[in-house]
């Protein structure tokens, strides 16, 4: 096989082998430009799993800032909810009622 990888898909490498009949040449043809979309997803998916998706990390990070902004309002509102209640007298409640 002398062609170039870009060249499987368009020149059949086998076509002129003199022990193959036509049908077998059509179908390693077949075989091989098969393997090479194989070997150009597995290089496509080597290249995407060594690099981070930097768009998901812009994406994620901005996810982050507001879920601290949502927190911080959280905590803020449950304060406030908790300040706005009347003050109970603790020596009220907890008078002692021995006999």
């Amino acid at each position: 096989m002398s062609t170039n990888h870009g060249d499987i898909f368009n020149v059949n490498p086998y076509e002129a082998h003199a022990s193959l009949s036509t049908l077998e040449s059509e179908v390693l043809w077949e075989y091989a430009k098969l393997a090479q979309h194989v070997r150009l997803l597995t290089a496509k998916t080597k290249e995407l799993s060594e690099q981070p998706d930097q768009n998901l990390v812009a994406r994620l990070r901005v996810l982050e800032r507001k879920m601290g902004l949502v927190s911080i309002l959280f905590k803020a509102s449950v304060w406030g909810v908790i300040n706005e209640q009347p003050a109970t007298d603790i020596s009220e409640q907890y008078a002692d009622e021995t006999i």
